[in-house]
């Protein structure tokens, strides 16, 4: 299966995508945080995300997020001056601040506005599309009134995440849902949600024997080998992963530090990174590193909780 990794905003953005790609790899391909048109223009952040100039990677697919297609166009023009030639439609944010807007999940209880975005999809011959999605904001049938303009629709694949909307991640993935939709999409199907071992992803593939991919999101940035061990086909030993993480920080520290001043950015930029990376670290290395208050501070507790990981 193809190893895709999932868009999250305010983690994996160019940064974390080059080091990451460098360090671990074992990715077929890196999905950006959704692209937004808010206000009359693209925000600059969004801009700087997707510019060859600040990205290293090959296999990067900008993402979109939009509740029309106006809304989409000028973003699917960015994304055209900047040569690429696939793009990703973000229909599963599950973020109140956008779903209201009718943006990522929020579309989803909504079929004649999905069909207008898929419909701007066919204007587009020299981009390749696809979609990521939840089963429905509300209700997990929402999905069933959107596959006739999702089959219909010119799509490399469609990644499902097999939550509602309104779930966020509070719940368990609806496998059994999943599987009436893999069923029933006529495109390749992409898998994405809780995958947080190699013997996860064995799982699903063993299910799903016809999977396009999986897409792995919080489960890579807890364990940024995990694309790596599956491609291996065996886990990395816990000395060898923090080897590894240890060279990827400082690789992040390098970038971090020359592009944010003092210690309240750099820490408010690479302190959220610990909330999911390495979980099963010790309790007391990992508050140690997020109570740090100085870069000085926050380096030694670094270096410390790797060594003794």
């Amino acid at each position: 299966m193809k190893i895709y990794s999932a868009p999250l905003q305010g983690f994996t953005e160019a940064v974390w995508r080059n080091v990451h790609s460098e360090v671990f790899g074992g990715i077929d391909g890196y999905f950006t945080p959704f692209l937004r048109y808010e206000h009359g223009e693209i925000r600059s952040k969004d801009i700087r995300d997707v510019e060859h100039k600040n990205n290293t990677v090959e296999n990067l697919v900008p993402q979109v997020i939009a509740a029309t297609p106006e809304e989409m166009r000028p973003l699917l023009s960015l994304i055209k001056n900047e040569g690429y030639k696939r793009v990703d439609i973000n229909m599963g944010c599950s973020f109140p601040l956008q779903a209201r807007k009718r943006h990522g999940a929020g579309i989803l209880p909504y079929p004649d506005m999905v069909s207008a975005l898929l419909e701007e999809v066919k204007q587009h011959d020299d981009l390749l599309f696809s979609i990521k999605m939840r089963l429905g904001w509300q209700d997990k049938s929402e999905w069933q009134d959107l596959m006739p303009a999702i089959n219909d629709a010119p799509l490399c694949h469609v990644t499902m995440h097999p939550r509602l909307g309104v779930e966020q991640y509070k719940k368990p993935v609806d496998i059994d849902a999943f599987a009436e939709f893999y069923e029933a999409c006529n495109h390749p199907v992409v898998y994405n949600g809780d995958l947080l071992t190699l013997q996860d992803i064995q799982r699903i593939e063993k299910l799903f024997p016809n999977l396009d991919g999986i897409m792995l999101g919080r489960g890579l940035l807890a364990n940024p080998a995990l694309a790596a061990e599956y491609a291996n086909g065996a886990e990395l030993t816990a000395k060898e992963r923090a080897a590894l993480v240890r060279r990827m920080h400082e690789k992040l520290y390098d970038v971090m530090v020359q592009r944010l001043q003092g210690n309240t950015q750099f820490l408010s930029k690479l302190k959220p990174y610990w909330e999911y990376l390495l979980p099963d670290m010790p309790k007391r290395d990992k508050k140690a590193i997020l109570k740090a208050t100085t870069i000085e501070k926050y380096m030694h507790a670094v270096s410390e909780s790797l060594a003794n990981y």
